[in-house]
């Protein structure tokens, strides 16, 4: 079964003046795309062509000579998650996961401060996430192509921190990009439906 480009939750001008309709053309027309296109024609084939694209990660994630399928595969599925967790008008959460949130970190003002560090500390390309590991929540990083998923955990929510989500807008300011994401952007409805 080939790998499709899943539709955006919202029109390319969704998001301004947080990340510009020119972001999200390059990021997710351009860069999104291709990771879909390459990871189809990596499996063409095979039998991961066969798999859905959790089983492809799960699958490459074990496997050294299937690198190259690997990253694209999580690239794709990162890509996925990170356009559901984005919406205009975020801002601060609410439900079970703002109760979760004060239990662990105190107040979304520190967890917002945690989980812009962690961001800002990802050396070179990745995603800082929000996971459920049991019952508790915690903020993770990982680099380039890597994904909770691949090592059994649940994530919540992502924020891409690779150059190409925020270079046209923010050029290297890559704190300035996750405050605005952060303040603005997040979608808690989808963070709260992905709670266990």
């Amino acid at each position: 079964m080939a790998i499709s480009l899943p539709a955006l939750p919202y029109e390319k001008d969704a998001l301004s003046p947080f990340i510009s309709a020119n972001t999200l053309e390059f990021h997710y027309g351009k860069h999104h795309k291709t990771y879909v296109d390459n990871l189809n024609k990596l499996i063409e084939g095979t039998d991961l062509a066969l798999l859905s694209l959790e089983e492809i990660i799960k699958t490459s994630a074990k496997d050294a000579a299937k690198t190259g399928i690997f990253n694209n595969a999580a690239q794709v599925w990162n890509h996925s998650f990170y356009w559901q967790c984005l919406k205009k008008g975020g801002g601060t959460p609410l439900g079970a996961i703002a109760a979760k949130i004060n239990a662990t970190w105190g107040s979304h003002d520190k967890f917002a401060e945690e989980l812009k560090n962690a961001g800002i500390g990802q050396f070179g390309s990745g995603w800082v996430w929000l996971i459920q590991d049991g019952k508790d929540l915690k903020i993770i990083k990982t680099a380039n192509a890597d994904t909770p998923i691949a090592h059994s955990q649940k994530p919540l929510l992502t924020i891409d921190v690779w150059e190409h989500a925020y270079y046209l807008d923010y050029q290297n300011r890559r704190p300035d990009y996750l405050t605005a994401v952060i303040k603005n952007l997040i979608n808690w409805d989808f963070v709260n439906a992905n709670l266990n």
